[in-house]
């Protein structure tokens, strides 16, 4: 990975294997220090959250990336995966409903991913 902004559509793409829904990139580069992009996505159940970041696991661990931190995936309904420079959102609907990280974030630039 050459950019944060390549490891977020890797990790986007990842999640699409998976048929994620609602993939968005949300650029923190100028609201936060902690990292420059969140990747959010939407799930249909619990389950498919959980497969959602295995894959996203698995295809970086691919190549050599590893996540610092995972925490919800035993509850499912909302798995947050840190990479640094980009965090993975795996929300089931009512959980993203709910938290609604692209309101609290509103001044983030918002990219719908599209496969390409």
């Amino acid at each position: 990975m050459s950019t944060s902004l390549d490891l977020a559509k890797r990790i986007a793409a990842a999640a699409d294997n998976k048929k994620a829904r609602d993939i968005v990139l949300m650029k923190m580069i100028d609201l936060t220090t902690a990292t420059d992009y969140f990747v959010v996505c939407s799930a249909n159940t619990v389950i498919q959250t959980r497969a959602i970041a295995d894959e996203i696991e698995d295809e970086l661990a691919e190549e050599g990336i590893e996540f610092r931190h995972k925490e919800g995936y035993r509850e499912g309904e909302w798995i947050l995966m840190d990479y640094g420079d980009v965090v993975a959102h795996i929300f089931t609907g009512d959980a993203r409903e709910y938290y609604a990280l692209e309101t609290l974030w509103r001044d983030a630039e918002l990219t719908s991913y599209e496969d390409e």
